[in-house]
């Protein structure tokens, strides 16, 4: 059980810095541990298979959980994610950075604003936020986001009371935010060839890594897409 203090980072010291820019910017598959598709007890293990599939940002997103139960998890996941370096972001609760050092807090359109969010981790996190249009894509970048959240590209059990926006405005949102914009909602290998033509850089991907049968081989095929490498042999669930 957490202890009630600030776990410390690697070499036993607080790592109190956020992601560079340029380490953000060359991210490319943002995985997220939905406590609603994955038990507590099995976080930390989905966690590594996303880690040695390559994914390059990890979220915990617990919308059912208590603050305690979320510090708990953020704690575990940390000692993993710090060993390969990961950048280790928490959903809605910037409460838990301060007493986790993850590198960063995500909030949505109903949350805490972007400037409460650093004001509730009490140090340098990365600030990311969930848009559902252009304009409100613009809207976090003048609020001062580091990356944004764009989508529900297309129709997903994870956001029922959205509309997807579907693939037509995600080159304008490249052209109109100047951010590490991460592409989300019901994205799967399937049609992730869809969304990268239609001029995403980046995406987030939740059911479809969660309930792979083999979480870190479909993390590598999506890496693969991602950077347009040539595919090699795989036997990897499409589900």
């Amino acid at each position: 059980m957490f202890t009630g203090k600030i776990r410390p980072g690697r070499a036993g010291r607080l790592q109190l810095s956020a992601i560079s820019t340029k380490a953000l910017n060359a991210c490319r598959l943002y995985g997220i541990v939905d406590l609603s598709y994955v038990e507590k007890s099995d976080a930390a293990r989905v966690a590594e298979a996303m880690i040695k599939g390559g994914v390059d940002l990890i979220q915990l997103r617990g919308k059912e959980q208590s603050i305690d139960e979320l510090v708990d998890v953020a704690a575990d996941l940390r000692e993993l994610t710090a060993r390969s370096r990961t950048p280790l972001i928490v959903n809605d609760h910037a409460e838990v950075a301060s007493k986790v050092p993850v590198e960063g807090v995500h909030v949505g359109q109903d949350d805490d604003s972007i400037e409460v969010a650093r004001r509730k981790a009490a140090r340098a996190v990365v600030v990311g936020k969930s848009t559902h249009s252009l304009e409100q894509a613009r809207a976090a970048q003048r609020e001062g986001a580091d990356y944004i959240g764009f989508g529900p590209i297309f129709a997903t059990p994870t956001k029922p009371d959205y509309q997807p926006i579907g693939l037509k405005d995600i080159k304008q949102a490249h052209l109109d935010v100047n951010l590490p914009i991460f592409c989300i909602g019901g994205i799967k290998i399937d049609n992730l060839k869809q969304v990268i033509a239609a001029g995403a850089r980046r995406v987030a991907i939740v059911s479809g890594l969660l309930k792979a049968s083999d979480i870190a081989a479909y993390a590598r095929e999506a890496k693969r897409l991602l950077l347009d490498l040539k595919p090699h042999i795989s036997t990897i669930n499409h589900s």
